[in-house]
């Protein structure tokens, strides 16, 4: 009984929104910082192109005294990269164990080049927003800021624009 109603029953939307909101009251609690996932790729490229031999200490975004401090303190001590392992492997773990884990077949080259541009859009969307749906989304909106409205409205209309495209071109 404990099992499946942990593991295997879906939760509802609700139950994900009250535990989201209780992840990020508890996250900004402890960091000071709200939640964000998109800032700590960039982290993670830097200190991939560190370990290849490359540096970063001359780029704008990295210039910061926070941002080198982030950088020497190295990938496992990083809060955000801890929380976006948990989210990696959460996800992996639940998937486990609601028996739902598969890894499906390309259908065609035309869902890989989807899914490429799809991931380089989004990305570069989320650097040029101040953040992913995440950062600047969610936690704007619970910080109580206009730009999280203001996200929220876009994102609403890109979401409405992507599926158009994605419908008309790659389906």
């Amino acid at each position: 009984m404990f099992f499946k109603r942990w593991f295997k029953t879906p939760y509802t939307y609700v139950m994900g929104a009250i535990l989201l909101s209780i992840f990020q009251i508890v996250t900004f609690g402890l960091t000071g910082n709200p939640w964000g996932v998109s800032g700590v790729l960039a982290n993670w490229g830097a200190w991939l192109y560190e370990a290849v031999g490359g540096s970063v200490d001359k780029w704008y975004y990295f210039s910061s005294e926070g941002a080198q401090r982030t950088l020497e303190a190295g990938f496992m001590n990083h809060g955000g990269t801890m929380r976006n392992l948990g989210i990696i492997f959460g996800a992996l773990f639940a998937s486990l164990m609601a028996s739902q884990f598969k890894i499906k077949k390309i259908k065609s080259k035309k869902q890989v080049v989807a899914a490429i541009l799809g991931g380089l859009f989004m990305g570069y969307g989320a650097r040029i927003a101040g953040g992913c749906n995440i950062g600047a989304l969610y936690s704007g909106i619970t910080s109580l800021s206009l730009s999280g409205w203001v996200f929220a409205f876009f994102m609403f209309f890109g979401a409405v624009t992507g599926s158009k495209l994605l419908v008309k071109y790659f389906m």
